[in-house]
């Protein structure tokens, strides 16, 4: 009998040493080949986000900025209005940050970033340089800013305001544009903050024009 019970232990023993042994086997096998590691990112993630439309947006919108900025910078010795000059100094400190973080998106993204002639005129500048802008909403024509150039005081006070409007609702089609096709999250946000900020000023140069 006590044989008997010792060989039965045994063989119960052996069979539970063969299931973990197979257990732990099974645990360590290796993945098979070509498989991604849990939490890896994506391809696409790894690529980028931004899309055509963003590219279209930020060289479309640098030469409409720099045109905005040349406006801005003919206020000075052209008007003693406060309040245009405060606008026109709110505008430039706006807009050109936001040229400069365009320019770097297109470096990124492997882009051409717009020539600086293409800013459709700057005073004691070539105003003809508008090569393909002339289509772009709310730009301004070399003709119309030498008009500007040349006034002063109230005439050019009424000239900047009238202008100014129009180029911002130009703007504000173009980020409206981007908010509808574009991808990457950083141009989206900028596209945003541009309709919100320029529709903000066009309500006031509207109440300064009256």
């Amino acid at each position: 009998m006590t044989t008997k019970k010792t060989a039965a232990r045994l063989l119960a023993a052996t069979a539970i040493t063969t299931f973990a042994l197979a257990g732990c086997a099974s645990g360590t096998e290796p993945a098979p080949s070509g498989s991604a590691p849990a939490g890896a990112p994506s391809a696409a993630a790894a690529q980028g986000e931004f899309n055509d439309a963003d590219v279209a947006f930020a060289q479309g919108m640098i030469p409409h900025h720099r045109q905005a900025v040349a406006m801005a910078e003919l206020v000075a010795g052209r008007t003693e209005n406060p309040e245009v000059i405060d606008l026109a100094a709110r505008i430039g400190g706006a807009q050109e940050p936001e040229i400069a973080t365009m320019t770097g998106w297109l470096q990124e993204w492997g882009a051409e970033v717009p020539a600086e002639g293409e800013m459709g005129g700057m005073a004691g500048m070539d105003h003809g340089g508008m090569a393909g802008m002339e289509g772009m909403s709310g730009m301004m024509t070399p003709e119309q800013m030498t008009a500007l150039e040349q006034a002063s005081g109230p005439e050019f006070d009424q000239m900047f305001l009238e202008m100014m409007v129009e180029h911002h609702r130009g703007a504000i089609e173009m980020a409206q544009t981007e908010l509808d096709e574009g991808s990457d999250p950083e141009a989206l946000a900028l596209a945003q903050q541009i309709i919100d900020a320029q529709q903000a000023e066009i309500t006031e140069m509207e109440s300064l024009l009256q």
